[in-house]
């Protein structure tokens, strides 16, 4: 049994760094994903997010089969597929496709936030006026077709009819965790990025959870931030390309991933300093001793069943190695 009791899994938003492309991403990517697979991580999902100057993950199903090829055992998924973005059948065709490519190794976890801003989703062709309670819905009619295929049925995912894919709900707020109690599905929370409602986001998915086949009880997985390194100092010097990122995004200019700055926080005024405390609330940040109590105290607070680690440092190695402290934790 490992030290922290729980399975880690890694959320990857393929980071484009100043003066890289996303050609480097990608290969940054894998890297990172055989990297985890050595080291026993569980799962290696990628996020869709769209028009993002440092985020190369738009086309996840592609990635996803890009990471899947170059590994053996680790499952590969998406966390998530934002749905309000596509037909629930071309999502079913896409990850039908990737399960009939990997059997076994493909997970699809599902959000309804469109992953960009309006004028990127009005470019995208969404329907901007669709009510949100489409959403549980557009997921139903999602399952449905990864349902085995019945005689006379005229619409069909092929491939994806009778496939396993098994689904989550993604969330941020208390919507998705109703969703994935009242459907019995496994829920991801977004505390890496939105950590307000963990708690009680929590509380109404474990009390309201009904099982179901795929999912018989409960299972929580949480976004967590780390940047581990071999002194505190480090890692808080490497968190700072992170810290940097959430500032420009908050301010309305998304950026590509920037070097790490030394005191970057001394640098910042009060209200960046303030919004940073609380978006990267779920973080452990700086030595093995540093990261495992925090690791330790956050898994005690929330009772998570999984981890989702995400750490976007700059340096590729410097990333290879923070993924590689936290993994020797679970050991």
């Amino acid at each position: 049994m490992s030290l922290l009791m729980i399975p880690l899994s890694v959320l990857d938003l393929s980071p484009i760094a100043a003066g890289s492309d996303a050609a480097q991403s990608f290969r940054n990517t894998l890297s990172l994903a055989q990297h985890a697979e050595r080291l026993g991580y569980q799962r290696y999902w990628l996020a869709e997010h769209h028009g993002m100057p440092g985020i190369a993950s738009a086309a996840t199903a592609v990635v996803i089969g890009h990471v899947a090829a170059g590994t053996t055992t680790i499952r590969v998924g998406a966390g998530g597929i934002m749905l309000p973005n596509h037909s629930p059948l071309v999502i079913a065709e896409q990850f039908g496709t990737l399960a009939s490519l990997f059997p076994g190794r493909i997970d699809l976890g599902l959000g309804r936030a469109p992953g960009s801003d309006q004028a990127v989703a009005r470019a995208m062709r969404r329907n901007l006026h669709a009510d949100a309670d489409e959403f549980p819905q557009d997921v139903l009619e999602l399952m449905s077709y990864f349902a085995p295929a019945v005689e006379g049925q005229r619409v069909r995912a092929v491939p994806g009819a009778g496939l396993d894919v098994p689904i989550w709900i993604l969330g941020s707020s208390l919507f998705g965790a109703q969703l994935a109690a009242e459907l019995g599905l496994p829920y991801a929370f977004a505390s890496h990025f939105a950590p307000q409602q963990m708690l009680q986001a929590i509380a109404i998915y474990r009390a309201r959870f009904k099982p179901s086949a795929q999912c018989p009880k409960p299972h929580v997985m949480l976004g967590f931030h780390v940047f581990a390194a071999d002194t505190d100092e480090e890692g808080h010097y490497l968190a700072s390309s992170m810290q940097q990122a959430f500032v420009n995004m908050r301010s309305g200019r998304p950026s590509l991933l920037q070097p790490p700055v030394e005191g970057y926080l001394d640098k910042i005024g009060p209200a960046e300093r303030a919004m940073l405390a609380q978006t990267l609330s779920s973080a452990a940040i700086g030595s093995a001793d540093t990261v495992r109590r925090e690791l330790a105290a956050f898994i005690a607070l929330t009772g998570a069943d999984e981890l989702m680690v995400t750490g976007q440092i700059f340096s590729h190695e410097k990333r290879l190695r923070s993924f590689e402290i936290a993994a020797q934790l679970a050991q």
